[in-house]
C-alpha cells in the first residue's frame, strides 16, 4: 500500500496518508497564538477542516481524536467549541489529557485527529 505525506518537511508531515486512513498531526493555532482556548481551539478546527479537505476527507469521518490541554480548567470551554463542530452523528472516538507544557507556551490547546478517506 502506498504512503503519501502532505505538507511535509524534514521533521513532519502534516498529514500522512496510508490506504484509506488519514492522519493528521497534532494541530495548534498557527493563526491565534496565545488567543483564548475558544479563539485557539476554533482556529485549530478549521485548520483540520483544511487538512481534511486536502487529504480529500473531512470531519464526518473522523475515527479518532486526542486532546491535550495545559489546564482542564478548560476542558468546558474547549467543548463549547468542539460540540459546534462535531455534529451530524459522526463523533469520533476522544481523549482529552491535561498537558502542563505543549510546543511553546503561547499554545493551551492541542489536537490530533485519524479519519477514514
Amino acid at each position: 500500500m502506498s504512503i503519501t505525506r502532505l505538507n511535509t518537511n524534514d521533521r513532519m508531515s502534516q498529514v500522512v496518508i496510508h490506504g484509506n486512513t488519514v492522519y493528521l498531526a497534532g494541530q495548534v493555532a498557527l493563526s491565534a497564538p496565545g488567543g483564548t482556548v475558544t479563539e485557539q481551539t476554533k482556529a485549530i478546527l478549521d485548520q483540520i477542516d483544511g487538512l481534511l479537505a486536502e487529504a480529500g476527507t473531512d470531519k464526518s469521518k473522523a475515527l479518532t481524536a486526542t486532546i491535550w490541554l495545559t489546564s482542564m480548567d478548560d476542558f468546558a470551554e474547549m467543548n463549547a467549541v468542539w460540540d459546534t463542530w462535531s455534529t451530524g452523528g459522526n463523533a469520533p472516538c476522544r481523549a482529552c489529557v491535561e498537558s502542563p507544557r505543549l510546543a511553546t507556551p503561547a499554545f493551551t490547546v492541542e489536537i490530533g485527529i485519524i479519519a477514514a478517506k
